[in-house]
């Protein structure tokens, strides 16, 4: 998967994450919860692009960094809002699924990125 397809797939998963968390529950934890989700979903995009432009191997690895602990927060949100049943299995399994699929691609980059030094 080159850089283009990864820029895109994480604009997608951002896009799906945000009708998620506007569909939550307007309460309390649904608000709490759309607000976190929404912020680290558009986070891993708009880090991953960033990552692109970074003008070193450090910067690269620590702009991938900030995405690989967005992407795992997102994963955690998700998971959080099945435990309170607030959002469909249905729903959460599938980007909770991508969540983990992209931390693995964005830790196996990091891991290459930094064996080169």
């Amino acid at each position: 998967m080159n850089k283009y397809e990864l820029i895109k797939r994480t604009k997608v998963f951002a896009h799906k994450c945000v009708k998620v968390a506007i569909s939550l529950p307007k309460n309390k934890l649904g608000s709490h919860i759309e607000g976190q989700l929404i912020r680290c979903a558009t986070s891993v995009a708009a880090n991953y692009r960033a990552v692109n432009l970074a003008h070193s191997t450090a910067a690269f690895a620590a702009k991938l960094s900030i995405v690989i602990e967005e992407v795992d927060e997102c994963d955690f949100w998700l998971e959080f809002a099945l435990d309170e049943k607030i959002v469909s299995k249905e729903i959460a399994s599938s980007l909770m699924k991508e969540a983990k699929e992209l931390t693995a691609i964005f830790v196996a980059s990091r891991k290459t990125i930094q064996s080169k030094k």
